[in-house]
């Protein structure tokens, strides 16, 4: 059936109306993606890194199942999820798929990324295929050119693609705090309560050791992190 109306803002042109494929296994998705991802770091070149994260199982701390260009971001398979996949997998019912937003690598790089997830016929979140180009050559070139490099989006990168799961794990507790604007010395029981609801809404406390982790940046018991989360919970 032939689309009507103009092409899509996203300079997208296609000769079928859109639809959502569906996938029952993350092996299924492979079968489909792999090819995919292999073809474009191979156009792209190596500072293109595309990632497959397995979410069947709902283990967002090993969910890299396939990766081309790991070193970019030195991620290999078993490396974990990122903080819009675990922030993703706590609302499944809403579309998670972003396009061309920033990032940032753990080395201070920045990326231009975009993800898609992938749902199974009950409507389930179970792969995500991530895409993300290294700018930094670009911005490098730039520089030796003294040229002035301007960013669509001058606000602080929406993900952070690091191995290490207690980094994501720290940045999602120093965005939950720059939120309250507050030195955590300083903040009150309710808003200590708010940057507990902020963690619990994008999934920090799926991470191991999260509550350790956001007991001792709060300067609080772990008895009393538990209090925070039953409350929060509860509401």
């Amino acid at each position: 059936m032939q689309a009507s109306g103009a092409a899509p803002s996203s300079g997208l042109q296609t000769r079928l109306s859109p639809s959502e494929p569906r996938f029952e296994t993350i092996e299924d998705v492979a079968s489909v993606a792999l090819p995919i991802m292999q073809a474009v770091c191979e156009a792209v070149g190596r500072q293109c890194e595309m990632v497959l994260h397995d979410l069947t199982s709902r283990d967002l701390n090993h969910s890299v199942y396939a990766i081309y260009n790991g070193k970019l971001t030195g991620r290999t398979v078993g490396s974990p999820s990122t903080r819009l996949g675990f922030a993703a997998m706590r609302d499944e019912q809403n579309n998670h798929d972003a396009f061309g937003y920033s990032s940032l690598t753990q080395d201070g790089r920045e990326m231009r990324s975009s993800s898609l997830y992938f749902r199974n016929e009950a409507g389930s979140i179970i792969a995500a295929l991530c895409i993300n180009h290294d700018l930094s050559p670009l911005q490098f070139a730039m520089a030796n050119l003294q040229s002035v490099m301007t960013q669509e989006d001058p606000s602080r990168p929406q993900e952070l693609l690091t191995p290490d799961i207690g980094s994501i794990l720290e940045s999602m507790v120093e965005e939950a705090l720059e939120s309250v604007g507050k030195p955590p010395a300083l903040l009150s029981k309710s808003e200590r309560i708010r940057v507990i609801a902020l963690l619990e809404q994008r999934g920090a406390f799926d991470i191991k050791r999260s509550v350790d982790v956001v007991a001792a940046r709060l300067a609080v018991s772990k008895v009393t992190v538990y209090g925070y989360l039953d409350e929060v919970r509860r509401t």
